[in-house]
């Protein structure tokens, strides 16, 4: 399934839904390493943009959004509406992330 089939909305233009599959997700719990720590404390010095932390956090939610598609073709589904993401501190320097939506199977208008 590639990226133009999914949207954050509860439709998809040029399509129609045919079927509703159910709620998808991906997870992905990840814990921050001492030196990748380490290292985005001292870019704290400078002030800006985190760029450890921002690589961490997009690679992390890319490979629970990968796994929410994995779920859905699991389930049949050629499209995925309503995609969300969600993040919980699990314990200090754990991070819980979810990429959650409606698998559903679509066909052209």
């Amino acid at each position: 399934m590639n990226h133009d089939m999914t949207t954050t909305a509860f439709t998809l233009d040029g399509y129609r839904i045919v079927k509703t599959k159910g709620v998808v997700r991906g997870v992905i719990v990840r814990s921050r390493s001492v030196i990748g720590t380490l290292g985005a404390s001292l870019q704290t010095l400078v002030g800006g943009n985190i760029s450890l932390f921002t690589e961490l956090c997009e690679r992390t939610r890319e490979e629970a959004f990968q796994l929410m598609l994995e779920h859905a073709l699991q389930h049949g589904a050629n499209a995925v509406i309503g995609v969300r993401y969600d993040a919980t501190e699990v314990m200090g320097g754990v991070t819980e992330v979810l990429c959650y939506g409606t698998a559903v199977v679509v066909e052209p208008a």
